[in-house]
């Protein structure tokens, strides 16, 4: 399995306890989905490595989970920081016009007002309240773009574009020097 075939769920915050159990943090918009998870990946160098959970105790996006082996503060210790993945064909199917994030990345951006290509969205994060795409202009020069629904007007997988009104100017913006 690698990182590719994988999306995160959430990573390591620190060990819980004397006896091997972990505070994991889950960066997800649907925490309670996780609550009947049997394993995850731990990113360990280059590496996922497969985890077996034995008891989770769920509480908004943070959970207290034991790891079948994980019977030290040590090995916990070990594990802090650890990023947390699951295979992308374990994603819940999601409603009609419904998306992952992931799936944006690598579609090419087009604006609506002008049909002009802006570029190629490479990321997009969260930026304390806002969601961004990160996208690569022609020019190689990187554009945030806020990505809300009232902004999209259609996703074209087949072509691999999204189509968005792009706020006027925003991309002149980061053009210049």
């Amino acid at each position: 399995m690698t990182v590719e075939d994988c999306y995160q769920l959430g990573y390591i915050v620190k060990p819980h306890g004397l006896k091997g159990e972990v505070q994991i943090l889950l960066d997800v918009d649907y925490p309670d989905e996780y609550k009947t998870l049997e394993s995850v990946f731990v990113q360990q160098g280059q590496q996922l490595v497969p985890f077996f959970i034995t008891a989770i105790s769920l509480n908004g996006d943070k959970a207290i989970v034991r790891f079948e082996d994980t019977d030290s503060l040590e090995l916990a210790q070990s594990l802090k920081g650890c990023a947390l993945y699951l295979p992308l064909s374990t994603l819940p199917e999601r409603e009609e016009g419904d998306f992952y994030f992931h799936e944006l990345v690598g579609l090419e951006l087009i604006d609506v007002n002008t049909d002009d290509a802006v570029g190629m969205i490479e990321n997009v994060f969260e930026a304390g309240p806002q969601t961004l795409l990160s996208v690569k202009h022609k020019t190689s020069k990187e554009v945030l773009i806020p990505l809300t629904d009232e902004l999209i007007k259609e996703i074209d997988k087949e072509n691999n574009q999204i189509h968005m009104f792009v706020p006027e100017g925003l991309v002149d913006v980061y053009l210049e020097d």
